[in-house]
């Protein structure tokens, strides 16, 4: 078995009080707003996309009016 000097017993044992007082402090919770802004933007983005080619690309079963219209 091992003997420790009393000074030194004294100085482990503050230490491991130490160690164990922070891991008994409650971690702190801290806001990730990155991760909302990301997602929001992530949104808009797709939302804009689907916007886009709803308008620009034509129906499926539709006709240009422009090329009926001509006669030949």
């Amino acid at each position: 078995m091992i003997r420790l000097d009393s000074s030194d017993g004294n100085v482990a044992d503050r230490r491991q009080l130490a160690v164990a007082r922070r891991l008994l402090v409650a971690p702190v919770a801290q806001n990730n707003i990155w991760a909302v802004v990301l997602a929001a933007a992530f949104a808009a983005a797709s939302a804009l996309a689907l916007a886009t080619a709803t308008i620009l690309v034509p129906p499926v079963g539709s006709q240009h009016s422009v090329g009926s219209s001509r006669t030949p």
